[in-house]
Protein backbone atom coordinates (compact mmCIF):
# COMPACT_ATOMS: atom_id res chain seq x y z
CA UNK A 1 0.00 0.00 0.00
CA UNK A 2 1.29 3.44 -0.90
CA UNK A 3 1.18 5.44 2.30
CA UNK A 4 0.54 9.17 2.41
CA UNK A 5 3.71 10.80 3.75
CA UNK A 6 2.87 13.57 6.22
CA UNK A 7 5.36 15.84 7.98
CA UNK A 8 4.11 17.71 11.06
CA UNK A 9 6.32 20.56 12.23
CA UNK A 10 5.91 22.77 15.29
CA UNK A 11 7.94 24.42 18.03
CA UNK A 12 5.86 26.05 20.76
CA UNK A 13 3.68 24.82 23.60
CA UNK A 14 0.30 25.74 22.02
CA UNK A 15 1.30 24.16 18.70
CA UNK A 16 2.30 20.96 20.47
CA UNK A 17 -1.02 20.71 22.29
CA UNK A 18 -3.05 21.38 19.16
CA UNK A 19 -0.98 19.08 16.94
CA UNK A 20 -1.04 16.20 19.44
CA UNK A 21 -4.55 14.90 18.57
CA UNK A 22 -3.69 14.98 14.86
CA UNK A 23 -0.45 13.08 15.43
CA UNK A 24 -2.32 10.45 17.45
CA UNK A 25 -4.99 10.11 14.76
CA UNK A 26 -2.55 9.85 11.86
CA UNK A 27 -0.39 7.33 13.72
CA UNK A 28 -3.33 5.01 14.27
CA UNK A 29 -4.25 4.94 10.55
CA UNK A 30 -2.13 2.60 8.40
CA UNK A 31 -2.67 4.78 5.33
CA UNK A 32 -0.29 7.41 6.74
CA UNK A 33 3.47 7.51 7.21
CA UNK A 34 4.01 10.35 9.69
CA UNK A 35 7.20 12.17 10.57
CA UNK A 36 7.43 14.83 13.28
CA UNK A 37 9.93 17.69 13.41
CA UNK A 38 10.22 20.15 16.28
CA UNK A 39 11.94 23.48 15.72
CA UNK A 40 13.60 23.55 19.15
CA UNK A 41 12.84 27.22 19.85
CA UNK A 42 11.11 26.51 23.20
CA UNK A 43 12.78 23.24 24.16
CA UNK A 44 12.14 23.18 27.89
CA UNK A 45 8.51 24.23 27.63
CA UNK A 46 7.73 21.86 24.75
CA UNK A 47 9.39 18.72 26.10
CA UNK A 48 6.81 18.28 28.84
CA UNK A 49 4.00 18.31 26.28
CA UNK A 50 5.81 15.89 24.01
CA UNK A 51 6.07 13.51 26.98
CA UNK A 52 2.46 14.11 28.00
CA UNK A 53 1.11 13.16 24.59
CA UNK A 54 3.75 10.45 23.95
CA UNK A 55 5.19 12.26 20.94
CA UNK A 56 8.72 11.29 19.93
CA UNK A 57 10.05 13.71 17.28
CA UNK A 58 12.00 12.30 14.38
CA UNK A 59 14.15 15.42 14.14
CA UNK A 60 14.91 18.59 16.12
CA UNK A 61 16.01 21.68 14.19
CA UNK A 62 17.50 23.18 17.41
CA UNK A 63 17.04 26.75 16.23
CA UNK A 64 17.03 28.27 19.73
CA UNK A 65 19.77 30.82 20.30
CA UNK A 66 20.49 33.54 22.84
CA UNK A 67 18.54 36.78 22.32
CA UNK A 68 16.53 35.15 19.57
CA UNK A 69 14.47 37.42 17.34
CA UNK A 70 11.59 36.84 14.96
CA UNK A 71 14.00 37.27 12.07
CA UNK A 72 16.47 34.70 13.36
CA UNK A 73 13.64 32.18 13.81
CA UNK A 74 12.75 32.53 10.12
CA UNK A 75 16.38 32.50 8.99
CA UNK A 76 17.32 29.40 10.97
CA UNK A 77 14.28 27.40 9.87
CA UNK A 78 14.86 28.29 6.23
CA UNK A 79 18.48 27.22 6.64
CA UNK A 80 17.85 23.91 8.42
CA UNK A 81 14.48 22.56 7.32
CA UNK A 82 15.05 22.07 3.55
CA UNK A 83 17.55 19.23 4.09
CA UNK A 84 14.89 17.28 5.99
CA UNK A 85 12.26 18.06 3.37
CA UNK A 86 14.57 16.63 0.73
CA UNK A 87 15.24 13.56 2.86
CA UNK A 88 11.62 12.83 3.85
CA UNK A 89 9.94 14.06 0.64
CA UNK A 90 6.51 14.39 2.28
CA UNK A 91 3.29 14.60 0.33
CA UNK A 92 2.06 17.27 2.70
CA UNK A 93 3.52 19.43 5.47
CA UNK A 94 1.22 20.30 8.38
CA UNK A 95 1.69 23.55 10.29
CA UNK A 96 -0.50 24.86 13.06
CA UNK A 97 -1.75 28.30 13.93
CA UNK A 98 0.07 31.57 13.73
CA UNK A 99 3.64 31.30 15.01
CA UNK A 100 6.62 32.65 13.14
CA UNK A 101 8.02 29.13 13.00
CA UNK A 102 4.79 27.90 11.37
CA UNK A 103 5.10 30.60 8.71
CA UNK A 104 8.77 29.80 8.07
CA UNK A 105 8.05 26.07 7.81
CA UNK A 106 5.23 26.73 5.34
CA UNK A 107 7.51 28.96 3.28
CA UNK A 108 10.21 26.29 3.17
CA UNK A 109 7.64 23.70 2.06
CA UNK A 110 6.38 26.07 -0.64
CA UNK A 111 9.91 26.58 -1.92
CA UNK A 112 10.14 22.79 -2.29
CA UNK A 113 6.74 22.62 -4.03
CA UNK A 114 5.27 20.51 -1.22
CA UNK A 115 1.57 20.73 -0.36
CA UNK A 116 0.81 22.57 2.88
CA UNK A 117 -1.98 21.90 5.35
CA UNK A 118 -2.79 24.77 7.71
CA UNK A 119 -4.41 23.67 10.97
CA UNK A 120 -6.53 26.43 12.58
CA UNK A 121 -6.75 28.46 9.38
CA UNK A 122 -8.75 31.61 8.81
CA UNK A 123 -8.52 33.44 12.14
CA UNK A 124 -8.38 37.19 11.61
CA UNK A 125 -8.49 40.51 13.50
CA UNK A 126 -7.80 42.71 10.41
CA UNK A 127 -5.18 44.63 12.43
CA UNK A 128 -1.72 43.60 11.30
CA UNK A 129 -0.11 44.72 14.55
CA UNK A 130 -2.65 43.15 16.89
CA UNK A 131 -1.76 40.46 17.73
CA UNK A 132 1.83 40.95 16.57
CA UNK A 133 3.25 39.10 14.67
CA UNK A 134 0.55 36.43 14.69
CA UNK A 135 -1.99 38.25 12.52
CA UNK A 136 0.40 38.65 9.61
CA UNK A 137 1.69 35.10 10.07
CA UNK A 138 -1.87 33.83 9.57
CA UNK A 139 -2.27 35.81 6.36
CA UNK A 140 1.08 34.66 5.02
CA UNK A 141 0.42 30.99 5.76
CA UNK A 142 -3.03 31.37 4.23
CA UNK A 143 -1.43 32.53 0.98
CA UNK A 144 0.82 29.46 0.92
CA UNK A 145 -1.50 26.68 2.09
CA UNK A 146 -3.27 24.11 -0.06
CA UNK A 147 -5.52 22.67 2.66
CA UNK A 148 -7.15 25.17 5.01
CA UNK A 149 -8.48 23.43 8.13
CA UNK A 150 -10.76 26.12 9.51
CA UNK A 151 -11.98 25.67 13.09
CA UNK A 152 -15.28 27.50 12.56
CA UNK A 153 -17.67 28.73 9.89
CA UNK A 154 -16.52 32.30 10.57
CA UNK A 155 -12.92 31.30 9.82
CA UNK A 156 -14.12 29.74 6.56
CA UNK A 157 -15.89 32.97 5.62
CA UNK A 158 -12.71 34.96 6.32
CA UNK A 159 -10.76 32.77 3.91
CA UNK A 160 -13.38 32.96 1.18
CA UNK A 161 -13.41 36.76 1.51
CA UNK A 162 -9.66 36.70 0.82
CA UNK A 163 -10.09 34.73 -2.39
CA UNK A 164 -9.34 31.23 -1.10
CA UNK A 165 -11.32 28.61 -3.02
CA UNK A 166 -14.07 27.02 -0.97
CA UNK A 167 -12.88 23.66 -2.34
CA UNK A 168 -9.66 24.08 -0.33
CA UNK A 169 -11.40 24.91 2.96
CA UNK A 170 -12.57 22.31 5.48
CA UNK A 171 -14.43 23.29 8.66
CA UNK A 172 -13.16 20.84 11.28
CA UNK A 173 -13.55 22.40 14.71
CA UNK A 174 -10.47 23.19 16.77
CA UNK A 175 -8.07 20.43 17.80
CA UNK A 176 -7.55 22.06 21.19
CA UNK A 177 -10.96 20.69 22.17
CA UNK A 178 -9.75 17.22 21.17
CA UNK A 179 -6.70 17.70 23.41
CA UNK A 180 -8.78 19.01 26.29
CA UNK A 181 -11.08 16.00 26.17
CA UNK A 182 -8.02 13.74 26.33
CA UNK A 183 -7.08 15.36 29.66
CA UNK A 184 -10.09 16.66 31.58
CA UNK A 185 -11.67 13.29 32.34
CA UNK A 186 -8.64 12.11 34.30
CA UNK A 187 -8.36 12.61 38.06
CA UNK A 188 -5.74 15.11 39.15
CA UNK A 189 -4.15 16.36 42.36
CA UNK A 190 -2.18 19.62 42.34
CA UNK A 191 1.50 19.25 43.19
CA UNK A 192 1.99 22.99 43.50
CA UNK A 193 2.03 23.95 47.19
CA UNK A 194 -0.04 27.08 46.64
CA UNK A 195 -2.75 25.47 44.53
CA UNK A 196 -3.10 22.47 46.81
CA UNK A 197 -4.05 24.79 49.69
CA UNK A 198 -6.80 26.71 47.90
CA UNK A 199 -10.35 25.83 48.94
CA UNK A 200 -12.02 25.81 45.54
CA UNK A 201 -15.39 25.02 47.13
CA UNK A 202 -15.46 27.95 49.55
CA UNK A 203 -13.69 30.56 47.41
CA UNK A 204 -14.44 31.92 43.96
CA UNK A 205 -11.16 31.51 42.12
CA UNK A 206 -10.26 33.71 39.17
CA UNK A 207 -7.55 32.51 36.79
CA UNK A 208 -5.52 35.14 34.94
CA UNK A 209 -3.14 34.58 32.02
CA UNK A 210 -1.46 37.43 30.19
CA UNK A 211 1.62 37.31 28.01
CA UNK A 212 1.07 38.98 24.63
CA UNK A 213 3.55 41.55 23.35
CA UNK A 214 0.87 44.18 22.81
CA UNK A 215 0.02 43.95 26.53
CA UNK A 216 3.51 44.86 27.73
CA UNK A 217 3.88 48.15 29.61
CA UNK A 218 0.85 50.24 30.55
CA UNK A 219 -1.83 47.76 29.39
CA UNK A 220 -0.37 45.05 31.63
CA UNK A 221 -0.02 47.43 34.58
CA UNK A 222 -3.66 48.46 34.13
CA UNK A 223 -4.70 44.82 34.27
CA UNK A 224 -2.62 44.13 37.38
CA UNK A 225 -4.10 47.16 39.15
CA UNK A 226 -7.57 45.87 38.30
CA UNK A 227 -6.73 42.57 39.98
CA UNK A 228 -5.71 44.35 43.17
CA UNK A 229 -9.03 46.21 43.14
CA UNK A 230 -10.97 42.99 42.66
CA UNK A 231 -9.45 41.35 45.73
CA UNK A 232 -10.32 44.46 47.75
CA UNK A 233 -13.93 44.39 46.55
CA UNK A 234 -14.55 40.65 46.97
CA UNK A 235 -13.15 39.04 50.09
CA UNK A 236 -14.35 35.56 49.07
CA UNK A 237 -12.20 35.67 45.93
CA UNK A 238 -8.72 34.40 45.22
CA UNK A 239 -6.75 35.06 42.06
CA UNK A 240 -4.22 32.68 40.53
CA UNK A 241 -1.73 33.91 37.94
CA UNK A 242 0.56 31.38 36.25
CA UNK A 243 3.31 33.90 35.45
CA UNK A 244 4.70 33.61 31.93
CA UNK A 245 8.47 33.22 31.57
CA UNK A 246 8.80 36.36 29.44
CA UNK A 247 10.85 38.85 31.51
CA UNK A 248 8.58 41.74 30.53
CA UNK A 249 5.66 39.91 32.13
CA UNK A 250 7.52 38.63 35.20
CA UNK A 251 9.01 42.00 36.11
CA UNK A 252 5.62 43.73 36.09
CA UNK A 253 3.64 40.95 37.78
CA UNK A 254 6.08 40.28 40.58
CA UNK A 255 6.85 43.97 41.00
CA UNK A 256 3.21 44.90 41.59
CA UNK A 257 1.53 41.81 42.99
CA UNK A 258 4.21 39.83 44.85
CA UNK A 259 2.77 40.37 48.33
CA UNK A 260 -0.88 41.11 47.63
CA UNK A 261 -3.23 39.08 49.82
CA UNK A 262 -5.22 36.38 47.98
CA UNK A 263 -3.31 36.85 44.74
CA UNK A 264 -1.20 33.78 44.08
CA UNK A 265 1.70 33.96 41.64
CA UNK A 266 2.73 30.51 40.44
CA UNK A 267 5.11 29.19 37.84
CA UNK A 268 3.64 28.20 34.45
CA UNK A 269 1.71 24.96 34.87
CA UNK A 270 1.85 21.81 32.85
CA UNK A 271 -1.14 21.27 30.59
CA UNK A 272 -2.86 18.73 32.80
CA UNK A 273 -2.62 20.94 35.88
CA UNK A 274 -3.70 24.01 33.93
CA UNK A 275 -6.80 22.37 32.46
CA UNK A 276 -7.84 21.10 35.88
CA UNK A 277 -7.20 24.56 37.34
CA UNK A 278 -9.47 26.10 34.70
CA UNK A 279 -12.08 23.45 35.46
CA UNK A 280 -12.08 24.38 39.16
CA UNK A 281 -12.19 28.13 38.54
CA UNK A 282 -15.13 30.51 38.74
CA UNK A 283 -14.00 32.94 36.05
CA UNK A 284 -11.10 33.38 33.62
CA UNK A 285 -9.33 36.56 32.51
CA UNK A 286 -6.96 36.07 29.60
CA UNK A 287 -5.26 37.46 26.53
CA UNK A 288 -4.60 33.91 25.30
CA UNK A 289 -6.31 32.61 22.20
CA UNK A 290 -6.19 28.99 23.34
CA UNK A 291 -7.86 29.71 26.67
CA UNK A 292 -10.71 31.45 24.82
CA UNK A 293 -11.31 28.12 23.09
CA UNK A 294 -10.82 25.81 26.07
CA UNK A 295 -13.00 27.61 28.61
CA UNK A 296 -16.36 27.09 26.83
CA UNK A 297 -15.91 23.31 27.01
CA UNK A 298 -15.57 23.69 30.76
CA UNK A 299 -18.50 26.08 31.19
CA UNK A 300 -16.32 28.98 32.35
CA UNK A 301 -16.99 32.61 31.37
CA UNK A 302 -14.01 34.39 29.82
CA UNK A 303 -13.12 38.07 29.98
CA UNK A 304 -10.72 38.80 27.12
CA UNK A 305 -7.91 41.19 28.05
CA UNK A 306 -7.47 42.49 24.51
CA UNK A 307 -8.89 45.16 22.23
CA UNK A 308 -9.31 42.73 19.31
CA UNK A 309 -9.66 38.98 18.99
CA UNK A 310 -9.26 36.61 16.08
CA UNK A 311 -11.75 34.35 17.86
CA UNK A 312 -14.98 36.38 17.66
CA UNK A 313 -17.14 33.22 17.79
CA UNK A 314 -16.89 33.14 21.58
CA UNK A 315 -17.91 36.79 21.84
CA UNK A 316 -20.83 36.27 19.48
CA UNK A 317 -21.98 33.11 21.27
CA UNK A 318 -21.82 34.88 24.63
CA UNK A 319 -19.27 32.73 26.43
CA UNK A 320 -16.63 35.47 26.23
CA UNK A 321 -16.63 39.22 26.61
CA UNK A 322 -14.00 41.68 25.37
CA UNK A 323 -12.89 43.99 28.19
CA UNK A 324 -9.53 45.27 26.95
CA UNK A 325 -6.90 46.46 29.41
CA UNK A 326 -8.57 49.48 30.99
CA UNK A 327 -8.63 49.07 34.76
CA UNK A 328 -12.18 50.31 35.24
CA UNK A 329 -13.60 48.19 32.42
CA UNK A 330 -12.01 45.06 33.82
CA UNK A 331 -13.23 45.71 37.34
CA UNK A 332 -16.76 46.50 36.12
CA UNK A 333 -16.93 43.32 34.03
CA UNK A 334 -15.73 41.14 36.90
CA UNK A 335 -18.10 42.87 39.29
CA UNK A 336 -21.08 42.08 37.07
CA UNK A 337 -20.24 38.39 36.96
CA UNK A 338 -19.58 38.25 40.70
CA UNK A 339 -22.77 40.07 41.72
CA UNK A 340 -25.27 39.12 39.00
CA UNK A 341 -25.73 35.34 38.98
CA UNK A 342 -28.03 35.48 35.95
CA UNK A 343 -25.34 37.21 33.90
CA UNK A 344 -22.88 34.56 35.04
CA UNK A 345 -25.21 31.69 34.14
CA UNK A 346 -25.84 33.10 30.67
CA UNK A 347 -22.12 32.98 29.90
CA UNK A 348 -21.41 29.69 31.66
CA UNK A 349 -24.11 27.70 29.87
CA UNK A 350 -23.21 28.59 26.27
CA UNK A 351 -22.31 25.66 24.01
CA UNK A 352 -18.72 25.66 22.80
CA UNK A 353 -18.56 27.30 19.36
CA UNK A 354 -15.11 25.82 18.68
CA UNK A 355 -16.01 22.18 18.20
CA UNK A 356 -16.86 18.85 19.77
CA UNK A 357 -13.52 17.08 19.97
CA UNK A 358 -13.54 15.42 16.53
CA UNK A 359 -11.36 17.87 14.63
CA UNK A 360 -8.33 15.56 14.31
CA UNK A 361 -10.43 12.79 12.76
CA UNK A 362 -11.92 15.26 10.27
CA UNK A 363 -8.46 16.50 9.26
CA UNK A 364 -7.23 12.93 8.82
CA UNK A 365 -10.31 12.10 6.76
CA UNK A 366 -9.57 14.97 4.36
CA UNK A 367 -5.92 13.98 3.90
CA UNK A 368 -6.87 10.34 3.47
CA UNK A 369 -9.49 11.14 0.85
CA UNK A 370 -6.94 13.12 -1.17
CA UNK A 371 -4.43 10.28 -0.99
CA UNK A 372 -1.56 10.33 -3.45
CA UNK A 373 -3.44 12.80 -5.63
CA UNK A 374 -1.92 15.48 -3.42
Amino acid sequence: MNQIKVLAIFGTRPETIKMAPIIRELNRRPSFALKVIVTGQHKEMVQHYLDLFSIVPDHDLSIMEKEQTLNTIVINILKRLPAFLNEIQPDVVLVQGDTTSAFAAALAAYHNRIKIGHVEAGLRTRDKYNPFPEEINRHLIGGLADFHFAPTQKARENLIAEGISDKQIYVTGNTIIDALKMIVGKKHRFNDGILSKIDFEAMRVIIVTTHRRESFGKPLLNTLNALKRITELFRNTEIVIPVHYNPNVRKSVYGLLRNVERIHLVEPLDYVAFIHLLNKSYLILTDSGGVQEEAPSLGKPVLVLRETTERPEGIKAGVAKMVGTDTERIVAAVRELMEDLESYRKMAQVANPYGNGKAAARIADVLQSKGKSM
